[in-house]
């Protein structure tokens, strides 16, 4: 199904999205690159079935998308999540880990991220959508959504109400692959801002499109009922 600037793959549950969200994290790993992971419970069962699928990651790169400025063993980090379902899971672990240093608080955590990010090519970028259709820490109608550094400082615009460091909407477009997860009927909303409907600030999930590379929606089909009619 092909949606506006975005191939839609339609699967029955949030079960089925982490398969195949696993599968292409899966291949990535064997092919190597910089992969950008994003938080969230979907995603986490991914990490989990692909570290399973394959176990050595030591020609992956790992970023985030964003993070809460939080320390890493924090309920609330994005970090300390995916160490949980990914990291702590792996065989060989990644070449690099690049985790966003919540902790230091927001300024100085984005102006360390942007130095270490530097000029990097993105290979493969994961992305959540909240059902205010936000995507890493890019809220709506948020003043960040117009600025051009790689990396911001950004107020929380949804739960948890704490300091975010994201990368910028530039920065997401220029990734080569872009796969958004997508499940839950809490979702369907926004799913139908972000893939069918006009962009808007208003959704800014509907912003994000790879400008020269390929962007794909993974949704079940609760999150996907707002697409017809």
């Amino acid at each position: 199904m092909i949606g506006r600037d975005v191939e839609l793959v339609v699967v029955d549950d949030a079960k089925e999205v982490a398969a195949v969200v696993a599968k292409r994290l899966a291949r990535a790993a064997a092919e190597g690159g910089n992969i950008v992971l994003t938080g969230g419970k979907t995603p986490q069962q991914a990490y989990e079935q692909a570290a399973k699928d394959t176990p050595d990651w030591s020609k992956v790169a790992l970023w985030w998308g964003d993070e809460r400025c939080v320390p890493p063993d924090d309920e609330n980090s994005n970090y300390g999540a995916a160490k949980k379902s990914l990291l702590d899971n792996l065989e060989v672990e990644p070449r690099e880990i690049h985790r966003i240093q919540g902790e230091l608080g927001m300024d100085e955590a984005a102006a360390a991220y942007e130095r270490e990010l530097g000029d990097t090519d993105l290979d493969l970028l994961l992305l959540g959508v909240g059902p205010d259709a936000h995507i890493a820490s890019l809220f709506p109608n948020a003043p960040t959504l117009r600025q051009r550094k790689r990396v911001l400082a950004a107020k929380p615009g949804w739960e948890p109400y704490v300091d975010r460091v994201t990368l910028s909407l530039p920065t997401l477009r220029g990734a080569k692959e872009i796969l958004f997860i997508v499940s839950g009927a809490v979702k369907a909303d926004a799913a139908r801002r972000a893939f069918v409907e006009e962009p808007s600030d208003d959704a800014p999930a509907s912003l994000v499109r790879a400008a020269a590379g390929r962007t794909t929606a993974v949704v079940d089909r609760p999150a996907a009922a707002g697409f017809e009619g």
